[in-house]
Order: C-alpha cells, then sequence, then structure tokens
C-alpha cells in the first residue's frame, strides 16, 4: 500500500504571516477607498475611523498587554514586552488624533456602533488571556503584523489633522519569525498560534465592515 508523504511543515512564522497578509487589512478596499483618502467626506469618514480604532485598541490594557500577563516562553516574552512599549506609543498616537479630529461624525444608529466595537473589545480582551497555549500568542502578532496597514492609515490621519506621529516602534517581522517557530514546533501549538492570529483578524474586519456601514449610512443622509 503506497503513503503518500506527508508535506513538511513550513513554520509557524511562515503560516502566520501568510495568513496576515491573506486575510489582514492590507486586503480592505475600505482602507484605500477614495472617500476615505481624498474625497470630500474625507475627513469625517478618517474621523469616524479614529474614533472607532481607538475605542477597540485604544484603551489600556490592550491585546499585547495581556498577553504579556500570560506564560510565555523567554524569547517571546521578550517580543511581548517591546510590544508592549510600542503600542504604549500607538495609543497615545490614537489619542492625539481623536483629540485634532474633534467629536465622532454624527451617523444614523450611532449607539448600535459603539455596542458593537465595545462587544469586539471584549472579544479581544478574552482572547488575549487564552490559556492555549499559543493562542494569545498568535492574537499578539497578528495585531503587531496587521498594524503596519493600520499606521499607514492613521499617518494619513495625522497628515491631514496636522499631527506630528513619532515613527512605528514594534518589534519587526524578523525577530516575530523565530519567536512563533520556537513557540509552535507542533502541529497543535501552531494551530493554536494560527486559531488566535485568525481570530484578531476576524475583530479587525468587522470594525471594517462596520466603518463601511457607517458610512454608506452618512451618505444616504447626505443625498
Amino acid at each position: 500500500m503506497f503513503l503518500a508523504p506527508i508535506p513538511p511543515r513550513v513554520g509557524a512564522g511562515a503560516a502566520l504571516f501568510a495568513l496576515v497578509d491573506a486575510d489582514g487589512s492590507g486586503a480592505e478596499p475600505c482602507l484605500r477607498s477614495a472617500e476615505l483618502l481624498a474625497g470630500r467626506a474625507a475627513s469625517r469618514n478618517l474621523a469616524d475611523f479614529v474614533h472607532l480604532l481607538s475605542l477597540l485598541h485604544g484603551a489600556f490594557p490592550g491585546v499585547v498587554d495581556r498577553v504579556a500577563g500570560t506564560p510565555l516562553a523567554p524569547a517571546a516574552r521578550r517580543w511581548v514586552e517591546a510590544a508592549v512599549d510600542g503600542f504604549a506609543a500607538e495609543r497615545a498616537l490614537l489619542l492625539r488624533l481623536q483629540a485634532a479630529a474633534g467629536p465622532i461624525p454624527s451617523t444614523p444608529h450611532a449607539d448600535r456602533a459603539a455596542g458593537a466595537v465595545l462587544g469586539q473589545r471584549a472579544a479581544l480582551d478574552i482572547l488575549a488571556r487564552s490559556e492555549r497555549t499559543g493562542c494569545a500568542l498568535g492574537a499578539a502578532a497578528a495585531l503587531v503584523l496587521d498594524w503596519g496597514t493600520v499606521r499607514a492609515l492613521l499617518d494619513h490621519a495625522a497628515d491631514r489633522l496636522g499631527v506630528a506621529p513619532a515613527a512605528l516602534a514594534l518589534p519587526g517581522r524578523d525577530a516575530l519569525a523565530v519567536v512563533l517557530d520556537a513557540a509552535a514546533p507542533t502541529h497543535g501549538a501552531e494551530r493554536a498560534l494560527l486559531f488566535g492570529a485568525e481570530q484578531l483578524l476576524v475583530q479587525h474586519r468587522g470594525l471594517w465592515r462596520l466603518l463601511r456601514a457607517r458610512r454608506a449610512a452618512r451618505a444616504e443622509v447626505e443625498v
């Protein structure tokens, strides 16, 4: 009886990077839309983005802060601690952008939006405290990787609002790949890592859908 060979593992780092590249914010068309970047309503839409993103990620403790409180191998802990420092600066930037953007744009059914994002934040809080080995680290890793796309839009908002952002200080991909490969030496550990990453990306996709819906609701009122 012939048995097909088992394909070699590509490594947890490469698998997680591929997941974020395929399903992360870089694949979200609304983040590159004219209505957000340069259209007549761009300022309102950017303000909406800043306020809702701040509701999701602007409060302490955030995802990486929670993950820092979970059991981690030494190398993973060093990486998470660097991410904690980097996200402290990102929260400060979000606060500055909120202040510069002014009140959140008036939008039909605004109370539902706040409730939805708070629900997403609660889901991320649970995910970041998961006791399943690798799950919380996967969520933190996906957030750091996906934040590069998010930060590009924040930089655009900062430019329109006259805010000077500091350089992004989150740890890079090369260091993360080594950490992830060491943290997930088995298929089971890799699945947990990728589950945490995917759940983080699910919440980001939910936020972008909400922003699209709010933008459409404002446009209908203006017609």
